[in-house]
């Protein structure tokens, strides 16, 4: 059993996945390609099912904080990344709950020291299993 096991459930999750790549093609147009509010606010409104008035909130926060969607990818494909190795190395052993508990423990800190931490959490988890 998944998290999307009906197409209502798909749907949405296909929607969040139209909204965050167009956070990442806003965040783009207005700091590299110099787009204007109203142009990152036509943009949104035309590929996603929010309603403007919403948007325009979202788009100035994007005006004041570059890369802000773009961190927030990274962010997204980097913690897929360490799930997808902790899966592997631990196999059978995975619990997702775990994983996420140690994920965010210490709160917010960089990519590289997250992945060390994970990778010593890794570790642990190995060198206990071993122990057994």
């Amino acid at each position: 059993m998944g998290l999307y096991d009906d197409a209502y459930s798909k749907f949405g999750q296909l929607m969040f996945e139209i909204w965050r790549a167009s956070r990442l093609v806003v965040d783009t147009g207005i700091h590299h390609l110099a787009w204007d509010r109203q142009k990152a606010i036509d943009f949104m409104v035309e590929n996603t099912v929010k309603q403007e008035l919403e948007l325009a909130a979202e788009i100035d926060r994007y005006i004041v904080w570059p890369g802000q969607a773009l961190a927030y990818k990274i962010g997204q494909l980097k913690i897929s990344e360490l799930r997808a190795k902790a899966k592997q190395s631990l196999g059978e052993k995975f619990d997702i709950r775990r994983f996420h508990d140690e994920v965010l423990r210490d709160g917010a800190m960089p990519l590289n020291m997250l992945e060390s931490k994970i990778t010593s959490w890794l570790a642990r988890q190995k060198q206990a299993e071993t122990a057994r």
